[in-house]
């Protein structure tokens, strides 16, 4: 099965390299190029792509912007691609639903493996992003709070709930599916569920959400070792 790929950023070399880079990947496809946001969601709209790979910078309306719109419209994953790795970046791009967060610097290898991987459901977070969403949660303020839902909790099943606990974890599909010993279909079910409910937009942000949960319930305070 063709994974179907837009390529959203403003720089046409940029758009041309990336789209080099996929289409020698024989289950990739780049079906569309976009040099701002407006156009991203125009073409995703009309292409159905499974990724767009989203540029933050662009004029008009910017990668974070188009992205919220792809996501609270369910169109396809985003993975964003950026040269910088700034705090208002990468909190704005989560909180707008994106899957992934990856840094133009990535290499061609691991760039094609994120593309498949957010495809499949999974979230994907470059190395640097992961050591600043840790040094984030271990600090006093809380820089990207996520709307705590009143009733979604109790909305869920006791299956949707481990689920939930199993993305906390930051296990993708096929090991929910291993870990509870059921279909990577049935499990790619019960996360839209799960992220419809606590009306979140990405599994990036339901792992947030449990890691945030499981800080306030255990009393854990900056600086505490646990």
């Amino acid at each position: 099965m063709t994974i179907k790929v837009l390529v959203a950023d403003d720089h046409g070399s940029v758009r041309a390299g990336i789209a080099l880079i996929l289409n020698n990947a024989k289950d990739i496809e780049v079906v569309g190029e976009a040099a701002d946001g407006t156009e991203a969601i125009a073409q995703a709209r009309a292409l159905h792509p499974d990724v767009v790979l989203m540029d933050v910078r662009m004029p008009g309306m910017n990668g974070i912007a188009a992205t919220r719109v792809l996501t609270s419209e369910r169109l396809c994953e985003v993975l964003v691609l950026t040269t910088f790795d700034l705090d208002e970046y990468v909190y704005g791009a989560l909180r707008a639903g994106a899957a992934g967060f990856l840094l133009k610097s990535v290499e061609a290898g691991p760039l094609t493996e994120a593309v498949r991987v957010v495809s499949a459901g999974d979230g994907v977070l470059a190395p640097e992003i992961t050591r600043k969403l840790i040094s984030a949660f271990a600090s006093s303020a809380d820089p990207m709070p996520l709307a705590k839902p009143a009733t979604g909790l109790d909305e869920l099943t006791e299956r949707e709930r481990d689920v939930l606990v199993c993305l906390g974890e930051g296990l993708s599909n096929a090991q929910i599916a291993a870990q509870l010993f059921i279909g990577e279909t049935t499990v790619k079910t019960h996360v839209s569920k799960v992220l419809s409910k606590l009306s979140l937009r990405s599994r990036v942000q339901a792992a947030l959400l449990v890691q945030e949960m499981d800080r306030t319930i255990t009393g854990e305070q900056p600086g505490n070792d646990r």
